[in-house]
């Protein structure tokens, strides 16, 4: 893929989580809306923390999308996904479709970083097999 097609794909994947992460979980949050407040009691959290956590929500999304702060904004946003994931498991919801799935918002908001960063494409390469025959292994 070149650089150009893989910068627009991470553009879009980024796109993509940022607006899923502003629909159904910043907005809510902050304006207040009951299904927020409802559904933080249902996993164990008294009133009044959603809006909070709609604040550090769009803190992370907001460095996450800034080119300069991004990695910071990843790293504080998987974070914040760590501890939904461990809310999830503590109120043992099932695994693949609650408990996983900030590992799955993780993934497609690092994937969009990896796209659209080409020092983090450095750090993080993936490597394709050849599939030569009769190739030797580097020495060391």
């Amino acid at each position: 893929m070149n650089t150009s097609a893989m910068l627009w794909t991470g553009r879009v994947l980024t796109g993509l989580f940022a607006l899923f992460m502003l629909g159904a979980s910043i907005a809510p949050k902050l304006l207040g809306m009951p299904i927020a407040e409802e559904t933080m009691a249902q996993l164990g959290w008294p009133e009044g923390y959603a809006f909070l956590i709609g604040v550090i929500e769009l803190t992370c999304l907001v460095l996450y999308l800034i080119t300069r702060t991004s990695l910071l904004g990843a790293i504080l946003m998987m974070g914040l996904l760590g501890g939904a994931m461990a809310t999830q498991i503590r109120v043992e919801n099932p695994l693949f479709s609650h408990i996983l799935f900030s590992v799955y918002l993780g993934l497609f908001m690092w994937g969009g970083l990896w796209l659209r960063d080409q020092r983090l494409r450095a750090l993080f390469p993936v490597a394709r097999e050849s599939g030569e025959t009769g190739s030797q292994p580097a020495a060391p």
